[in-house]
């Protein structure tokens, strides 16, 4: 371990820890994860959703400039499909930890569960309000999870995912019973949906 690793591993011990996603009919699920770096402050971090476009994209590239570390992952529409949202979202976690550069002592989870894992972690509701790591990785997780939908959204602009990111809003819902699903969508998601037809492009 470099004299660095073990700075900021005393310095900063947890990574805050979070999901975009979950409750979505298409795409998959992101997480990030983030050990920010007390000599390089952020400042306006805050939970993603009372950030606007362009604040959360400004935050995007502070955060990668100046965290300690951060990483992102992902976990597909099939895995979401085998093993649920829930255990999808945790797992996304997951992967975002493991690919951190630096080895957390400590993590912080935005939620209500987290299972026990190598690495203590604590959970808190509505964490990415209360902790800047937190609100740092709810940043990363929503701008790279939007920007996903944005590019779908040039192959199957009928489903307005530039719009509503694949949250099952009247529009997306509709268009759903018109046009069938994609190979995007959450199958098991839509299944409560009548659903005409099914298409892959």
């Amino acid at each position: 371990m470099s004299s660095l690793q073990a700075y900021y591993q005393t310095a900063v011990p947890e990574a805050g820890c979070d999901e975009a996603g979950r409750g979505c009919l298409v795409g998959p699920v992101v997480a990030a994860a983030v050990i920010l770096d007390p000599l390089r402050p952020i400042e306006g971090l805050n939970d993603s959703k009372k950030l606007s476009v362009r604040q959360r994209e400004e935050l995007f590239i502070q955060i990668c400039t100046k965290a300690a570390a951060w990483s992102i992952a992902e976990v597909s529409v099939a895995e979401i499909d085998h093993i649920n949202i829930l255990n999808a979202s945790l797992l996304a976690m997951k992967r975002a930890v493991k690919n951190l550069n630096l080895t957390p002592a400590l993590l912080l989870i935005d939620g209500n569960r987290f299972p026990r894992w190598e690495i203590p972690h604590l959970c808190f509701v509505k964490g990415d309000a209360r902790f800047q790591s937190i609100a740092a990785a709810s940043i990363l997780a929503k701008v790279y999870r939007d920007r996903i939908m944005a590019e779908l959204h040039m192959h199957f602009p009928h489903y307005q995912w530039l719009k509503n990111k694949g949250y099952p809003t009247k529009a997306h819902i509709e268009a759903i019973r018109n046009s069938g699903v994609s190979q995007h969508h959450r199958k098991k998601f839509v299944s409560k949906f009548t659903i005409p037809k099914l298409f892959d492009i």
